[in-house]
């Protein structure tokens, strides 16, 4: 009996330890938010930003001088949370710079500021639909005249 009782400990002592480190995986830039304080406005360039934090996650659509940087890092929960991952981190830094290379303006967002970013609730309506709904609807009503006529 008593062997059992330490089986079972040395087996808990084991299983609870197993992992001490937490698992860190990590997406785009490491450590954004401390590199992003190296670059400055109206004294950096885009070299000085490529030297600092390398070549950008994404650049603006229609805009080259808009630089975007993501640094996002998730963790695995602890046994509560049955070893789902969580967001640890989701920091954007958004960068442009005037048509000479040099930044003009720099905005970070954490997790936490995310949350402050306005969206436009407008929908845009799909003028294709309409005109296919429309065209559906007098077709049939054409239809239905010339089956009248006949």
């Amino acid at each position: 009996m008593k062997k059992n009782i330490y089986l079972l400990v040395i087996i808990l002592l084991f299983i609870t330890a197993c992992q001490q480190n937490e698992v860190l995986k990590t997406h785009g830039i490491a450590y954004l938010e401390k590199r992003e304080k190296l670059i400055l406005v109206n004294k950096s360039n885009k070299n000085d930003t490529v030297n600092v934090l390398g070549q950008p996650s994404t650049k603006g659509m229609t805009n080259d001088n808009l630089w975007i940087y993501i640094e996002r890092t998730t963790s695995t929960g602890k046994l509560l949370k049955l070893g789902r991952s969580y967001l640890k981190k989701n920091n954007v830094l958004v960068l442009e710079f005037d048509k000479y290379g040099i930044l003009t303006k720099k905005e970070f967002y954490n997790k936490e500021r995310m949350n402050e970013v306005k969206f436009a609730k407008d929908v845009t309506e799909n003028e294709i639909l309409k005109e296919n709904f429309i065209y559906s609807f007098l077709s049939s009503i054409r239809q239905k005249m010339s089956t009248r006529r006949k």
